[in-house]
């Protein structure tokens, strides 16, 4: 076996996908396998599941799968036990799964809240929790919470993933100052994310007249699951996936009412397409769907692979040191000119 194929079969750790069936959970599960991790995947639908343990292992890896809701957390401390005992120690785990509902707030129902609330907010609790039993009795470890634009900045028809991600932030916020408190050598990131061509667009619940699509800038999953394996190596506070991500926190943070009749006016035709739906088409928020969707929803004409923000911001230091070392040989320069 040469150098190089050896290298390639060495395991460079072990990381926990939450939501790792479809969408972007699927992204990450491959980019974590590219980068030579083992992955251990969890979701509830099973054919997803299987269907990303053959692609990690056709790269090369080991992968084993637990189809687990993560709003039940004992069920995801059970996983994890599971997970040390056939793989060992986990290095990163990524809270990932999520599950909305398009519809007004008039319109919706309790049930709508408490279901989403359990899986995208209380899901990444819980997912912490057993990653924290593991990791800090050895001090080591990384932790990437999946957070979102709408995290900071809430838009009409989804008002029960918006509070959801806001109780996310509130959560990695008190988080990390109690392992900074402790200094603790465990990591904790949280990844905010753009509007992504993932499969949720067709699987969610929705009231809404016409489909649901992504609004605004439409971002491939590959793009944030680039962003998340390297937040997991980094002890960055925050990343920020995409223009449309930054320009949103950092317009709501200036001037919100702008935002608000901005939305007023674009947020519900900016989320929807043309076509109509069909309103006894199955969605996931209690049962998974059957089949293996993969990674991408159907907007693959409309979305990009590219983010030059976030090249700049994973490489800042480098381009950072580059413009002052091309400033410095200018300044040099002109002084010796005189």
């Amino acid at each position: 076996m040469d150098k190089d194929n050896k290298q390639h079969k060495e395991r460079k750790g072990i990381a926990v996908v939450t939501g790792a069936s479809a969408g972007l959970g699927r992204a990450i599960a491959r980019a974590f396998a590219k980068d030579g991790y083992d992955v251990a995947l969890l979701a509830r639908g099973k054919d997803g599941l299987q269907g990303a343990q053959k692609e990690i292992e056709n790269m090369g890896r080991k992968a084993i799968y637990f189809s687990v809701d993560v709003a039940d957390g004992q069920a995801v401390d059970d996983a994890a036990s599971q997970i040390e005992e056939q793989l060992g120690e986990i290095d990163v785990w990524v809270n990932n799964a999520m599950n909305s509902v398009f519809s007004p707030v008039k319109e919706m129902e309790p049930d709508d809240y408490k279901r989403v609330t359990e899986v995208t907010y209380l899901g990444q609790v819980y997912g912490t929790l057993a990653a924290l039993k593991r990791m800090q009795p050895r001090d080591k470890g990384s932790i990437v919470l999946v957070g979102s634009a709408l995290a900071y900045r809430g838009i009409p028809l989804q008002s029960a993933y918006c509070a959801s991600k806001h109780a996310v932030q509130g959560f990695y916020d008190s988080l990390r100052t109690e392992l900074l408190h402790d200094k603790s050598n465990v990591k904790v990131t949280m990844v905010q994310l753009p509007a992504m061509n993932t499969t949720q667009f067709g699987f969610v619940k929705s009231r809404l007249p016409n489909k649901p699509r992504p609004m605004g800038t439409i971002y491939q999953p590959e793009v944030a699951a680039e962003v998340i394996v390297y937040a997991a190596h980094h002890n960055r506070r925050e990343y920020r996936v995409g223009f449309s991500t930054l320009e949103a926190i950092i317009g709501n943070k200036i001037a919100p009412w702008f935002a608000d009749f901005v939305l007023s006016k674009n947020g519900y035709k900016g989320q929807q397409t043309d076509e109509p739906e069909d309103p006894s088409r199955r969605n996931n928020l209690y049962e998974p769907l059957p089949g293996d969707h993969g990674a991408h929803g159907r907007f693959d004409s409309q979305a990009t692979y590219s983010s030059p923000q976030t090249w700049l911001s994973l490489h800042r230091d480098k381009v950072l040191t580059g413009a002052l070392a091309v400033g410095g040989a200018f300044l040099l320069g002109s002084l010796l000119k005189k």
